[in-house]
Formats: C-alpha cells, sequence, structure tokens
C-alpha cells in the first residue's frame, strides 16, 4: 500500500510538473535576454485550445502539439513587435497579452466544451527500464511528452551555459550596450528568445488539453501561467533548478487530491499552490540576494539601437 502510494504521488507530481516545467523553460529564456513576459497564462491558454482543436480534428495528438507551438509563437511575436520593435512596457504588453490569450482562446473553444479527446497522448514504456521498481513506472513510462520536457530543459541548459549562442543570450540580457559592440544583433536575439518562450508555453498548454485532461474546459490553464513566472524567479533563471521547482509544485497539486480524500476542506487545498507561489517568490528573492545569480541586470528595460 505505501509502495503504490509512493508511486502514485510521485506519477502525478510528474505530470503536473511537466506543463510548468515547459512555460517555466520558455520564461527563462525570454528573460535571460531581458524581456520579460508576464503573458504565459494567455499563452498556455491558446496553446491549449490551438492543440486540442488541431488534434481533434487531423486525429492525431503531435499534428495539436505543433498547432499549439504555431499559435504560442503567433502570440508570443506580438508581444515581441511591442516591447522589442515598438519599446513598450513590457509588463503592460504582458497583461495585455494574458488578457487577449484567456479571451481568445475562450471565443475558439466554445464549440469544444464537453467534448473528449479520441487520441490523446498515452504512456510509453522504455525497455528494461520501466521494469525497474517503483521508478520504472514513476519515470519510464511517461507520456511522450514528458520525455520531450526533460530533453529541452537539459540541451537548453546546455546551450545556455556551454556554448557561444547562450553567451550571446545572457550578455544581451546583462548589458545589451556591450553586447551591440560586439556586433550582436540585439533585436534578432530578443525576437528569438521571446518566440521560444511563446512556443514552449504554446507546448505547455497543450500537454493540459493533449495529455494531463484530454478535453478542452475553458479556464483550464487554471492560473499555472502566474506560477511559472515565480518559477521562473524561484529557479534563479537557471533551467536545471526549473525541475526542481516545477515537480515540487506538481506534488502540490498532487497534494490536493491526496488531501481531500483524507477530508482536508477543498477551498482550502486550493490555496495550496498559489501560497506556494508566495513562498517561492520570497525563496527566489533571498536566494537571489545571497546567491551569484540574480535577475538579468537588463531585465525589463526596452533597448534602442546605439543608446548610451
Amino acid at each position: 500500500m505505501g509502495d503504490s502510494l509512493m508511486v502514485w504521488v510521485c506519477s502525478r507530481a510528474l505530470i503536473a510538473g511537466t506543463p510548468l516545467l515547459l512555460g517555466t523553460l520558455g520564461e527563462i529564456c525570454a528573460e535571460r535576454a531581458g524581456v520579460m513576459n508576464l503573458g504565459v497564462e494567455g499563452m498556455m491558454a491558446v496553446g491549449a485550445v490551438a492543440g486540442f482543436a488541431a488534434a481533434l480534428s487531423t486525429g492525431n495528438p503531435w499534428l495539436g502539439l505543433m498547432g499549439a507551438i504555431a499559435a504560442g509563437i503567433v502570440v508570443s511575436a506580438i508581444h515581441a513587435f511591442f516591447t522589442i520593435t515598438l519599446r513598450a512596457n513590457q509588463i503592460v504588453s504582458g497583461l495585455a497579452l494574458t488578457t487577449l490569450g484567456l479571451g481568445l482562446s475562450g471565443v475558439i473553444g466554445k464549440s469544444y466544451v464537453g467534448q473528449l479527446l479520441p487520441k490523446p497522448f498515452s504512456g510509453i514504456k522504455i525497455p528494461f527500464l520501466s521494469d525497474i521498481p517503483i521508478v520504472g513506472d514513476v519515470i519510464f513510462s511517461r507520456d511522450p511528452v514528458f520525455y520531450l520536457s526533460i530533453l529541452v530543459g537539459v540541451l537548453f541548459w546546455f546551450v545556455l551555459y556551454k556554448t557561444k549562442p547562450g553567451i550571446v543570450i545572457r550578455s544581451v540580457g546583462e548589458n545589451p550596450l556591450a553586447s551591440e559592440t560586439m556586433g550582436i544583433n540585439i533585436v534578432r536575439v530578443r525576437y528569438f528568445c521571446v518566440i521560444f518562450g511563446g512556443a514552449m508555453a504554446g507546448m505547455a498548454g497543450a500537454y493540459l488539453s493533449l495529455s494531463y485532461n484530454p478535453a478542452w474546459i475553458e479556464g483550464m490553464v487554471a492560473g499555472r501561467g502566474w506560477i511559472v513566472v515565480a518559477l521562473t524567479i524561484f529557479s534563479l533563471w537557471n533551467p536545471l533548478r526549473a525541475f526542481v521547482g516545477a515537480y515540487l509544485f506538481g506534488g502540490i497539486y498532487a497534494a490536493q487530491y491526496l488531501l481531500q480524500s483524507r477530508g482536508f476542506p477543498p477551498n482550502l487545498l486550493l490555496m495550496l499552490p498559489y501560497l506556494a507561489t508566495l513562498l517561492a517568490l520570497l525563496a527566489g528573492s533571498f536566494s537571489a540576494g545571497r546567491d551569484r545569480a540574480s535577475a538579468p541586470a537588463a531585465l525589463g528595460v526596452p533597448y534602442e539601437k546605439g543608446q548610451r
């Protein structure tokens, strides 16, 4: 009984943490380049409905995932245009993007409410590894998007800290003027990072409607976009620390179901993710204060070519 409960909790933590991880990786990329995007909630909502619509019409969840990524790219490009090209306030643009995304997803998804996805993503057992007691069921019997999120996270960490493109991204977020004097195209780098963030947010939304809960329900993102923003700070803009934060919050979501069955008040349990978000922000701020890692120096600051 104890082992089965442990497997269930760990499995639910990984499942619930996957969309948070995907969204956090994208937000880290955008903020490392100096662009804050508070529109993650809206981008995830658009990705969720676009992915569900594409998968339902084609019968292929992979095409649904591609549709969600494309939708996330389009929506994030709007934010990039306003904040990078027009140098608009990044906070205002991000909040507007959230409102736009939530409204757009509600309109598009109205005809899909109540429909179930016939062919969602299903678990894939990795030969030999899935036979390992406990660990095999928890880690090596997951859906393909889970494995993809881990691959993207590790590759992104490697690129960010071990390659020249990663140095370019970090330098643009720290000192765009110095980067420009070295011949780096600030606009191009920031556009790429914001659009990559949109692709990840779209994928995170698609995971909700194609695997986590294979149906379309308005409001299914349920504040996860805001948790992603908090996890970006909690992770100190480090992709590897994003794994810890995402799965920790996934465990909190799993704890809601477990504690509810033990008689805890449902309204109190609904507060858990948001209370944990506040604690994560405090922990991230404290860690940034005593750690070498902190927010990129140029985060949220519009840049005009040649400015001094």
